[in-house]
């Protein structure tokens, strides 16, 4: 035989041997790439999907069209709805007690970085772009390019791994930042990453957060387009209490940032006319507001003129940052095609929490309000995940970490007090004895001159009960309390009136009428109650380390 034949025979033995082992042995399930994408402040109203007032606008054909390629929750919660607190339950699956981050000067150091700690573990390349906000360098990820602080809207520096120590590394850039991030993104997918590896990458836009800075390509975007208007922005109803509102409605004129010239200290025309030098960035001070001024508001027909021509150029503004997330999306979703990556990605969609889009006269976040407290939150991934799929069942950000791990094939660590949802993604149904409540928490107090009182309360399908406590986390009280006194905008030391909210949810979604002293609540509130004192020792929530916030609980309970 000579050597050509026995190379022939040779080689066909090989692969005879190889197709037994394939019969015997089915390949490896190949990992999925996961890319996690959030933007800052995107709330449920600025969406298609979510049939708010604006649906009819359509704000995001291309993140719709992910959404109904997959499934979408609709009761995705925030436990805290202020960036930094958000970032770190998201990284930590934890609680703010449990993970130390309790308002926006909270640090996680690389030893709390847990999320992209397991999923290296699993074997993914980990890598994180745009804003972090998390303020120590985020040295957990194989790879980072991320915003110093909030960072700017045009022309951002990003900073980097390199020679020098954590954050002097600088790369400067040109252009607007949703542009950039997401060149960040696709320069990392092409060019940064072993392709012979499952990357879980988390893509964060800074857009569309305050002071809604949008690519002057935007500037016709919805010009003359009339935006359609809450009926709470010129009437709030029953909403809110004396906690909110004041006696007679005397505090409305410092509690809860506002669209109308309502709220003295700050309005938004004093965010969104960059080059009016007469009320851009012209905040007041809550020492300086005269006893006289704290007077029922009242909506007249010039003031409301004025109000709504502020609320549709802030509309206008905020929509035109959406569009340049809605648009970068685009790019991305057309690279994962071309590269026959799409299918095989699971991709998900969230904002890092909600946002007031005028509606009870507010504007940002906060607020355990519905616009406030809910999450959009979308996934796509054909293999496992039907499309055109929708659940009710209560998710929250400490959920994320669980979940994204267990799609990645690891288990939930047992220091995460999140749960996973990865049936709920593949099946569309709850699994038995899934949560049916959620608890919130927004800790700090009367800060940024947004002025919203501190507070606490659960939130099931059907009702919702807040506990306005109405002090700061730190004691101001105690002569040796130690607190940042040159925090921005603070107003820490003024304790506010303290009440309890209600509203039932199913009668009155928009959150209009707060019903606590109506009798016929009465059972419901006492059932709401007991699972909020269960809710706040399983979650480590407890105020066991706060005693002047404790005494107050104490003191109103029954109120």
């Amino acid at each position: 035989m000579h050597h050509f034949q026995i190379s022939l025979v040779y080689l066909l033995l090989i692969a005879l041997t190889f197709s037994s082992c394939n019969e015997k042995q089915p390949a490896l399930t190949q990992q999925p790439n996961i890319i996690y994408i959030m933007s800052d402040d995107h709330t449920t109203q600025g969406f298609g999907i979510y049939g708010s007032r604006l649906a009819g606008l359509n704000p995001t054909p291309n993140l719709d069209k992910i959404a109904n390629e997959g499934i979408i929750f609709d009761n995705c919660f925030v436990n805290n709805s202020i960036c930094t607190p958000s970032r770190a339950s998201i990284i930590s699956g934890q609680y703010p007690q449990t993970n130390g981050v309790l308002d926006l000067e909270g640090v996680i150091g690389v030893e709390r970085q847990y999320l992209p700690k397991e999923m290296k573990k699993l074997g993914y390349q980990t890598a994180i772009v745009g804003k972090w906000h998390l303020h120590d360098e985020p040295a957990a990820f194989d790879y980072y390019k991320v915003l110093p602080g909030q960072g700017d809207y045009f022309d951002p520096e990003f900073l980097v791994r390199g020679e020098k120590s954590w954050p002097d590394n600088v790369v400067k850039t040109k252009g607007h930042s949703s542009d950039n991030i997401m060149d960040i993104t696709l320069d990392y997918l092409k060019n940064k990453r072993d392709p012979s590896k499952p990357f879980f990458l988390m893509h964060h836009f800074k857009a569309p957060h305050d002071d809604f800075e949008y690519a002057p390509r935007y500037e016709d975007y919805l010009a003359d387009t009339f935006i359609p208007e809450p009926e709470s922005l010129y009437n709030n109803g029953n909403n809110g209490s004396i906690a909110t509102r004041g006696k007679n409605d005397s505090l409305t004129r410092i509690i809860g940032s506002s669209v109308s010239h309502r709220n003295l200290l700050r309005h938004q025309a004093n965010n969104i006319y960059w080059n009016d030098t007469t009320v851009y960035k012209k905040y007041r001070n809550a020492e300086d507001i005269a006893p006289s001024e704290y007077v029922k508001w009242e909506m007249t027909a010039e003031e409301k003129d004025y109000t709504s021509k502020v609320y549709q150029d802030y509309l206008k503004k905020y929509l035109r940052c959406v569009k340049g997330v809605d648009d970068n999306i685009k790019r991305l979703l057309d690279y994962l095609e071309e590269e026959n990556l799409l299918d095989n990605t699971i991709i998900v969609y969230t904002g890092d929490q909600g946002f007031m889009l005028g509606e009870h006269d507010y504007i940002d976040k906060r607020w355990m309000y519905e616009e406030s407290m809910r999450m959009p939150f979308f996934v796509r991934y054909p293999k496992s995940i039907a499309a055109g799929t929708r659940t009710d069942a209560i998710i929250n950000n400490t959920d994320f970490a669980p979940t994204l791990i267990e799609l990645a094939g690891g288990k939930t660590p047992d220091y995460m007090q999140g749960h996973s949802f990865k049936t709920i993604l593949e099946t569309g149904q709850e699994p038995e004895g899934w949560q049916q409540a959620t608890y919130y928490r927004y800790w700090m107090h009367m800060a940024h001159r947004h002025q919203n009182p501190a507070h606490f309360g659960i939130r099931t399908k059907d009702h919702k009960l807040i506990f306005f406590y109405g002090k700061y986390w730190v004691d101001t009280e105690d002569p040796n309390a130690v607190w940042n006194k040159d925090s921005w905008g603070n107003d820490f030391t003024n304790h506010t009136p303290v009440a309890w909210e209600f509203y039932d949810l199913k009668q009155d979604p928009k959150e209009m009428n707060n019903a606590y002293d109506d009798p016929a609540n009465k059972e419901v509130i006492a059932k709401l109650k007991e699972q909020l004192v269960k809710l706040r020792e399983e979650l480590n929530e407890t105020d066991e380390n706060y005693p002047h916030i404790q005494k107050v609980i104490d003191a109103h309970w029954n109120d």
